[in-house]
């Protein structure tokens, strides 16, 4: 386990969603791929536990995953080093963690929320980042998940009404569950063609989008083709510089290209930066 002088208790960002195949994958691969890349200590972790994709849209084959580090932290008690069940991602000069789903199903179903809070915990002592990739539902872990996460980013499509309506339950219960200041409503695939009117879904939750990322399906299907995140091979799409742009606002730090010695503080208002109290903990 991370000693005193390892503690650095990080920050935990969680993807949430009512639906399924909204995108929270991909903006918590890119997310820790962009946190990493500007120099912060990430892991990823799959907690979608049944069917998480993580591993797949990085092109790694994990030995340990999730049950592993459950099977190991009860076998060996304070002895236990979450890291020997984690598995490396790189790409070029970046590098972060991941710790996988489980394999099968029958491991999925025996994984225990109390061990997960554990786990979660033990990486906020080791990591500045821990990214929560988890299922679309309001299960135990999840909402143990949501009780411990600094922000939750509830990740939304306009593209069907029942899709709407589970966004509309969810955000609904977020609120009532005195977790309204740690959610972030972002809205994913936005100019995609549909008749459903961002505004009348604005009205409908009752609360307007805090960021918006555009469709760009040929560019995430290139991504997940080549295990490589948007942001690390191709950061001249609008989608890239969109997530990038939520990276910025939640760190409240302008993001750099190579090729750009001034940085890229994209298309977020000064006064959005100054507003971000996250950007504050890690400016010190």
């Amino acid at each position: 386990m991370a000693t005193d002088d390892q503690a650095v208790s990080g920050v935990v960002l969680t993807f949430f969603s009512t639906a399924s195949a909204v995108g929270k994958t991909l903006l918590s691969c890119n997310m820790a791929s962009e946190l990493a890349r500007q120099g912060a200590t990430v892991v990823l972790c799959d907690l979608d536990l049944q069917f998480g994709d993580i591993c797949n849209y990085l092109h790694l084959s994990p030995d340990q995953t999730i049950a592993d580090a459950q099977e190991s932290m009860k076998r060996m008690g304070s002895s236990f080093d979450i890291r020997e069940c984690l598995t490396p991602y790189m790409y070029e000069d970046t590098v972060f963690q991941v710790l996988a789903a489980p394999h099968g199903l029958d491991e999925a179903y025996n994984i225990e929320t109390d061990s997960v809070k554990k786990i979660i915990n033990e990486l906020r002592m080791i990591y500045n980042y821990v990214i929560i990739d988890t299922t679309s539902m309001f299960s135990n872990v999840n909402m143990m998940l949501l009780d411990l996460s600094t922000i939750v980013t509830f990740l939304g499509v306009v593209d069907f009404i029942p899709t709407i309506k589970n966004m509309k339950i969810g955000a609904t219960l977020l609120s009532q569950l005195n977790y309204k200041d740690k959610v972030r409503l972002v809205l994913n695939r936005s100019n995609a063609k549909t008749r459903i009117g961002m505004d009348d879904v604005e009205k409908l939750l009752g609360q307007e989008f805090y960021h918006i990322l555009p469709n760009d399906f040929k560019s995430a299907t290139r991504s997940i083709q080549d295990g490589v995140p948007l942001v690390l091979a191709d950061r001249r799409t609008e989608l890239s510089r969109a997530l990038r742009d939520l990276v910025s606002r939640y760190t409240n730090r302008p993001y750099y290209d190579d090729d750009d010695e001034e940085g890229y503080e994209g298309d977020v208002p000064a006064h959005e930066h100054k507003k971000s109290w996250l950007g504050k903990l890690f400016s010190k």
